[in-house]
């Protein structure tokens, strides 16, 4: 009799532990993240492939995808970025991330930021020569003084190669404003550290 009881409560505890489990992924975001202004901020379970074959999920306040161990960007560098947070920010690829090519980039900046909807973009190897150019493009109504979303696809012949120094690696991903004007005044441009896949 006692065994029977034990194995009833067991049963019990397994079956509770089971529904529970349903419901907690049934009723719990994919990934709860909470940045620096206190707000919720849910991702999805997507996964995207990294250069380098490997699979990585969203991260971050962004919840950008992040390949490979991205190396701490220096102070200098994350101050000029944090600068022009207020103008244009970019959500891929972080600040030293790993890239390949087609690299997407995506991210949102002011309207005014634009010219007829679009931006140049320009990706640069280590010694500043450039690689790829292409365009920003706004996936919205660009005439507003508010954050518009925008992407920009960039086809490269990777200018690393196996056996190259380590600082061969190293690239500039900028994002430029669009000055119709052609007055320098108004130039301006957010730089990102990235690094190129082996």
């Amino acid at each position: 009799m006692f065994n029977k009881i034990l194995y009833f409560v067991v049963a019990l505890v397994v079956v509770t532990g089971i529904i529970r489990l349903f419901i907690n992924s049934a009723e719990a975001p994919d990934t709860v993240l909470v940045p620096e202004n206190g707000e919720t901020v849910m991702c999805t379970m997507d996964a995207m492939e990294c250069p380098d074959g490997t699979f990585v999920g969203r991260t971050g306040p962004g919840c950008e995808f992040v390949c490979g161990d991205v190396e701490a960007v220096p102070a200098d560098i994350q101050a000029m970025i944090d600068a022009k947070k207020d103008l244009i920010q970019i959500t891929v690829p972080v600040p030293n991330g790993v890239i390949g090519s087609p690299l997407e980039v995506t991210g949102q900046a002011r309207g005014p930021w634009f010219s007829e909807a679009v931006f140049p973009v320009t990706l640069t190897n280590w010694n500043g020569l450039i690689i790829a150019e292409g365009i920003g493009m706004a996936s919205g109504n660009w005439m507003t003084e508010e954050f518009v979303s925008f992407t920009s696809t960039l086809e490269f012949v990777n200018p690393f190669s196996v056996g190259d120094p380590d600082f061969m690696k190293r690239g500039s991903l900028i994002l430029m404003k669009d000055n119709p004007s052609g007055l320098p005044e108004n130039d301006d441009a957010l730089e990102i550290p990235v690094r190129f896949a082996e």
